[in-house]
């Protein structure tokens, strides 16, 4: 075949992976087309995870067990590779959230993550490890996480992000005075960059508060909408429109009933002096 690569299945543990599935593909004699079809993507993307140059996401690994009958072993084996101290589903939006030309963030009693300061998400971590949740590595591990999505954000072409937060999240006091203090700092910064917009959804809006749960929205390179939604226990990432486009649809309710950024601003200035 004359554009085939040699894997090497002990190079690390996303390559075991990708000649695992191409063993289980050849042994049935199908194609990457074949085996794309039938698990619901394209051939590109079967080529990937075979070369080792894409992850494996839960959803992936699921479809493949589900189309070789192999049980959950292509689950197990997928979910080793996966960092076990992010949520199932989170793996899956980070690369869209880092492509994103507009990101629209909703969040309830806590800050978003792309938003937060090192003390900020280190105090919140401190709090899972309290109540045993995860170790003090997945915390870490988190929070890295964290700091490289920030990052991540802040590229030559960043895009545009737009955000609302809860009123009672700025009182929500996670690690003290001083690190509130500086979160508030990071808000307003946050607040004044080109490509941002922010707003607080006030205390006052009560039951007519558009969204009833945190959301993340991206509008990608390609026009495609996605939404990233999460529980305590798991993440999910919706692509199909019909879902999708109901939840963009309530976030623009949401900005109209919202605080401008200028009173948004006001507000949190307030609450600052208020606490501090």
């Amino acid at each position: 075949m004359v554009n085939r690569r040699k894997l090497d299945p002990g190079k690390n543990p996303r390559a075991a992976f990708g000649a695992r599935l191409r063993v289980l593909r050849e042994e049935r004699g199908w194609t990457q087309p074949e085996l794309g079809a039938l698990m619901g993507y394209a051939a590109s993307h079967i080529s990937g995870v075979e070369t080792g140059t894409r992850g494996v996401t839960a959803r992936f690994s699921e479809s493949a067990d589900r189309v070789f009958g192999t049980g959950d072993a292509l689950t197990r084996q997928g979910d080793r590779l996966r960092n076990p101290s992010m949520l199932r589903g989170f793996d899956e939006y980070i690369p869209l959230e880092g492509e994103a030309t507009e990101i629209r963030v909703f969040e309830l009693s806590v800050l978003p993550g792309i938003i937060q300061t090192r003390q900020y998400a280190g105090a919140m971590q401190s709090s899972v490890i309290a109540r045993g949740a995860i170790t003090t590595q997945q915390a870490e591990e988190r929070i890295a996480r964290q700091l490289a999505r920030q990052k991540a954000l802040m590229r030559v072409a960043p895009p545009k992000i737009f955000m609302i937060i809860d009123e009672g999240a700025l009182y929500h006091r996670v690690g003290g005075t001083e690190v509130m203090a500086e979160q508030y700092e990071r808000l307003l910064d946050f607040a004044a960059l080109p490509n941002t917009v922010l707003q607080v959804a006030p205390f006052s809006m009560g039951e007519h508060r558009a969204l009833g749960f945190p959301v993340n929205l991206l509008t990608l390179r390609s026009g495609t909408r996605v939404a990233y939604t999460e529980s305590a226990q798991l993440g999910h990432l919706e692509r199909e429109s019909r879902y999708v486009e109901p939840l963009f649809t309530a976030y623009c309710h949401l900005q109209v009933e919202s605080l401008s950024q200028t009173a948004s601003v006001a507000v949190i200035e307030r609450v600052r002096k208020e606490t501090s």
